[in-house]
């Protein structure tokens, strides 16, 4: 297992994930670092550079911690925006967009819900 300090979030290097197939405006470019998966779980730090995008969770629910960056995620509630600081749960069935106009970058914890 790897571990980083919490207090590097902001600034670990990242492994290049590459641009985000789905992209619907700019070409959102994807890295990060993953610190633990298993069956059951993924945990790490994920950057993408401005764009949007649709999002959906199937079979998993995250939550994420934004360490730095800019933007909004909008949903059937309405629009939420990324900040540093701020913390969002995006439970199973959560279906949204996002629209990055500043590189972000979280600390996600993907949970699977559902197992076969």
């Amino acid at each position: 297992m790897r571990t980083i300090d919490p207090v590097l979030a902001a600034d670990v290097e990242l492994e290049d994930w590459g641009l985000k197939a789905d992209a619907i405006t700019g070409n959102p470019h994807e890295r990060g670092l993953m610190l633990h998966e298993d069956s059951v779980s993924k945990l790490g730090v994920w950057e993408c550079t401005p764009g949007s995008w649709k999002s959906s969770k199937d079979g998993v629910g995250e939550l994420m911690h934004f360490v730095s960056g800019h933007g909004w995620i909008t949903d059937g509630d309405g629009s939420w925006e990324i900040r540093p600081g701020a913390v969002r749960w995006f439970p199973d069935g959560w279906r949204g967009e996002w629209n990055v106009d500043e590189t972000v970058r979280k600390v996600f914890a993907i949970i699977v819900t559902h197992t076969d």
